[in-house]
């Protein structure tokens, strides 16, 4: 038996049905583009049959492009193994010199192009510029042989450059290269340049020495200190030159390979043990430095890490090994060393928190923060309460007594029936505070937990609440 309803309800429900289904016809957006009928009413949740861009993204490029250096290697060495190259592609009869070329240009390319991907790995701007000549350069290589065997490398290619021009904001970052790898690389260029147009100039007084090719192979023979004894200097004055080339060409690639490889293995190294490097310290600025590390600190980095530039100096080498994985800037060492805080730069730091397990130690690390920057505002933590003085009279700014704010927060969880959400920066002071007129009218914030309880004597009620909360 079917239910009884007035005729209003009636009404209504044809009302609604009339409604529902014009208002899913009509595009009904408003000034800003939404929906708000249907999304409240009717919302449809769409989930993506494919995510594409876990298929497009930066991470596959950078596969596509290892793919591509790979496969050009093995292609290389193909070609090298034969006796005669395939010279069969729509490419052969314009490229001078063909058969010489498809021997040598897949492994010739493949090398660059693996340095490459590991820069683009690490998203270097200059490594995406290199990707984008060789990749397309490795097409000649399928396209001259005519060769099917290379028809997957011409595919791979044809995928690759896409997606490289799809994610190019994606890599972005500066090639970084100090002042002394430049002057390495710049020399390593200059002496090449010198040996091979002063070989070239002497060419008579050389044998076996003719064009530029010669001179080339002369050089980098040369600076490799390999000589086949092919090409020998005949007069006193080319052989000065030989060995003026040869000094120079050794000196600039030995100096050239401490400079570009030492900062890579000096930043390894530091890495597997959770520590900044000399380069890294020296671009801090406007920072806050953590000195120790416990339960405190590792709430006070959860809670402020992603928006704080944060320092941690600990001598914990297995919690500053956790803390590099998870991504802060860690120093390990002694935090109460004056020599290390001045490492941290202590004195461009915008504070210190003195957030350790050992109160001992937090003495110990707030006189030599002060020793180090005077003027630096340091706020600790006094894990008892009877320390809170201590840490007071040798020169912290601000002493956050963990005990007496627990009890605050107890008082006002019974008593007003929900516990204010502390933020640590707050609390530890480097939050930036702005200047509010009505504040006398509102309730207390989470940054005045940790002001003197003096300050509620005058009211008595509120006396009697915080005796009642201790």
């Amino acid at each position: 038996m079917l239910p009884k309803h007035s005729i209003s309800e009636i009404l209504q429900y044809c009302f609604l049905g009339v409604v529902r289904q014009y208002v899913i016809v009509v595009d009904s957006q408003d000034e800003h583009g939404t929906r708000p009928f249907e999304e409240v009413f009717y919302p449809a949740e769409r989930v993506p049959f494919v995510e594409w861009r876990e298929f497009s993204g930066a991470k596959p490029t950078v596969a596509l492009v290892a793919a591509v250096a790979v496969l050009a290697f093995v292609t290389g060495l193909s070609n090298l193994s034969r006796a005669q190259p395939v010279v069969e592609g729509p490419l052969a009869t314009l490229i001078p010199a063909a058969p010489i070329l498809v021997r040598f240009v897949g492994v010739l390319l493949a090398f660059p192009l693996g340095i490459a991907t590991v820069g683009l790995g690490r998203r270097k701007r200059l490594a995406w510029l290199g990707a984008m000549v060789l990749v397309p350069a490795l097409a000649i290589l399928p396209l001259t042989t005519g060769r099917t065997t290379e028809i997957p490398l011409l595919v791979l290619v044809l995928l690759t450059v896409p997606l490289l021009v799809a994610n190019r904001e994606e890599f972005d970052q500066p090639l970084g290269l100090s002042s002394l790898q430049i002057a390495s690389l710049a020399s390593i260029l200059g002496v090449g340049l010198y040996g091979t147009v002063g070989a070239y100039g002497l060419r008579r007084q050389f044998l076996e020495l003719e064009g530029w090719g010669d001179a080339i192979y002369y050089v980098i023979v040369t600076i490799a200190t390999v000589g086949y004894g092919d090409i020998t200097p005949t007069t006193l004055e080319a052989k000065l030159f030989s060995l003026s080339v040869i000094l120079l060409g050794t000196g600039a690639f030995t100096v050239a390979v401490g400079a570009l490889i030492g900062p890579a293995i000096e930043s390894r190294m530091a890495a597997a043990f959770g520590t900044m490097t000399a380069s890294e310290l020296s671009l801090l600025e406007d920072h806050v430095v953590v000195l120790g590390y416990g339960d405190v600190a590792e709430s006070f980095l959860d809670r402020v890490g992603d928006g704080t530039d944060l320092v941690v100096v600990t001598d914990d080498a297995e919690a500053a090994s956790r803390l590099t994985d998870a991504g802060f800037e860690v120093l390990t060492d002694d935090p109460t060393d004056e020599a290390v805080l001045a490492d941290a730069r202590v004195n461009a730091a915008r504070g210190v928190a003195v957030a350790g397990d050992d109160d001992a130690e937090n003495v110990l690390a707030v006189l030599a923060a002060r020793d180090v920057s005077p003027d630096i505002r340091i706020v600790a933590v006094a894990n008892k309460e009877t320390h809170a003085k201590k840490l007071d009279a040798v020169g912290a700014d601000e002493v956050i007594d963990l005990r007496s704010i627990g009890g605050r927060l107890l008082g006002a969880s019974i008593l007003d029936g929900d516990a204010p959400d502390v933020d640590p920066a707050a609390v530890l002071g480097f939050a930036e505070q702005e200047a509010d007129p009505t504040a006398e009218d509102q309730p207390t914030t989470d940054s005045e937990i940790g002001e003197d309880s003096d300050a509620d004597t005058d009211d008595p009620e509120s006396q009697q609440s915080n005796t009642d909360a201790r």
